[in-house]
């Protein structure tokens, strides 16, 4: 298997030399040359296989270049009972007889991202000494909350690595605040940036593609990559999730096989739900992607409308995390979805630089709402919903998993769907408790705690343990405390790595 630019000025790599330079030099993403598909019959046998065991079926039809012991010891250092507090890594949470929790939450940072950023490391250092490669490894990474921490985790120590994190200095909760800034390792940077996610993202991808700072960084032998998700290594480990919570429907008998299913997936930066569109290619029998969105709603209009229009209020939500305005993996989604034309890439792209938004072609658009369904929750609507779960079923989700539910039922009621669905949790409800307190107890409970002191709250209202990785937080020393403006990214990165 080889892979080639969206951009299409880099093509036929392998997928170590993809993975190593984490986006392609013309400013394009890294996907697949050719089609992935499976047999029913490999799905039908992943019911008896482990999470491991299924990970690494998905992962050896794209990962061509390495070997069965390569990626049996990169899934078995990523995924084991050291860094995840469940056995199943992503067990299915049966909510009613229609709708299925999967939960993406229970690793070290307690958010989906540590699926495949457990992975990222082992896969990357593993393609460096697959290519030959003598430098070291810069990871650049632009967080809106979760990424960063979830990333420093993966690569804190990593022989031959650095890893400089980005975040909005405003733009995050306490709790990922707290997760990033105390995290120790001899090979970690943690920045925040004055400005927006948006911001980050988009410094970072100009060190990418600054010429001259990269042949400055080689000249002292480092080269750039990246954990986020525009890097495949790290979006193939996410599709190995929705093949699992399959074979956990079809294990459990709650559906047949070849039966079709819908996921709804709380999305911002495009990478979650473009996962379970690869796995809906490779044949994974998937009626409807439904993409959940919060009020900065760029993707649900742009699946409304074929329009991709930047140009609007940047908001502040209570899930921090999908506050974004610019979803870098919608690019791969539309290079596939036009049959690997570059050329209309290009153009959109282009257009998106220069002014902010454009639209796409009608054959591509048609393709997009069949497969596609999108609508978004306001604040309100997200706490009323982590109320109504609660006080239904007893489960409580963050906010972001409330997002995903409320645009379900908002789904359901514009279409009548019966399609048994598996919605997205994209991570624990202590990530985000003041939200989730307020939702369950009202606006009183609180009033005067800071969120430290609500994680006690949430365990005792639900009866839940506080997660390991989120424990006395509040008492470790902060290690890392510069704040740049968004022009003063790359000054810093020199400044980390260089002086």
């Amino acid at each position: 298997m080889f892979y080639e630019s969206t951009r299409g000025k880099h093509s036929s790599i392998s997928s170590a030399e993809a993975i190593k330079l984490g986006i392609a030099p013309d400013g394009g993403l890294f996907v697949p040359s050719e089609p992935v598909t499976v047999s029913e019959e490999l799905i039908n046998r992943m019911t008896g296989l482990t999470y491991n065991q299924r990970a690494e079926e998905v992962l050896r039809l794209y990962l061509t270049d390495f070997t069965p012991q390569e990626l049996k010891d990169c899934v078995y250092n990523a995924y084991n009972e050291e860094k995840f507090d469940h056995g199943l890594i992503t067990p299915l949470h049966k909510l009613s007889d229609k709708v299925f929790i999967l939960e993406l939450w229970h690793g070290p940072t307690c958010a989906f991202k540590d699926i495949a950023l457990q992975i990222l490391p082992h896969l990357l250092t593993r393609s460096a000494q697959k290519t030959g490669e003598t430098d070291d490894i810069v990871i650049l990474v632009a967080t809106s909350g979760d990424t960063g921490k979830a990333a420093l985790e993966g690569f804190k120590n990593v022989p031959q690595t650095k890893i400089v994190v980005f975040y909005p200095n405003e733009g995050v909760s306490q709790v990922q605040k707290q997760q990033m800034v105390t995290q120790e390792g001899n090979n970690v940077s943690v920045v925040a940036v004055q400005g927006n996610f948006d911001d980050a993202q988009t410094g970072v991808k100009n060190i990418f593609g600054n010429a001259a700072a990269i042949d400055k960084f080689k000249r002292q032998h480092y080269k750039f990559s990246s954990a986020n998700s525009i890097n495949w290594g790290r979006l193939v480990p996410q599709v190995v999730y929705y093949f699992s919570a399959y074979a956990d429907l079809l294990k459990m008998e709650e559906i047949n096989s070849g039966e079709a299913i819908n996921f709804v997936v709380p999305t911002g930066n495009f990478g979650n739900i473009l996962a379970a569109f690869y796995a809906r290619c490779m044949g994974l029998p998937i009626n409807r992607l439904i993409c959940a969105a919060n009020e900065n709603n760029v993707l649900t209009d742009f699946i409304n409308s074929g329009i991709y229009d930047r140009e609007r209020l940047f908001k502040k939500t209570l899930s921090p995390s999908m506050d974004i305005l610019i979803s870098s993996n919608l690019e791969r989604l539309l290079y596939e979805l036009t049959g690997h034309d570059s050329t209309k890439i290009n153009e959109w792209m282009r257009e998106l630089k220069e002014r902010g938004k454009y639209k796409v072609a009608p054959d591509t658009y048609s393709k997009i709402k069949e497969i596609f369904w999108s609508d978004y929750a306001s604040d309100q609507e997200t706490l009323s919903t982590i109320k109504e779960i609660w006080k239904n079923y007893k489960y409580v989700m963050d906010t972001h998993t409330a997002v995903a539910q409320n645009v379900y039922a908002k789904y359901i009621a514009a279409t009548g769907d019966k399609h048994k669905t598996v919605i997205a949790s994209t991570a624990s409800p202590f990530k985000f408790n003041e939200s989730v307190v307020k939702a369950l107890l009202g606006e009183a409970a609180i009033q005067g705690k800071n969120e430290f002191e609500l994680l006690n709250v949430l365990a005792d209202t639900g009866s839940l343990a506080i997660p390991k990785g989120l424990q006395n937080l509040d008492s470790k020393p902060v290690l890392h405390k510069q704040v740049v403006a968004k022009e003063e990214m790359l000054a810093a990165v020199e400044n980390i790595i260089l002086s």
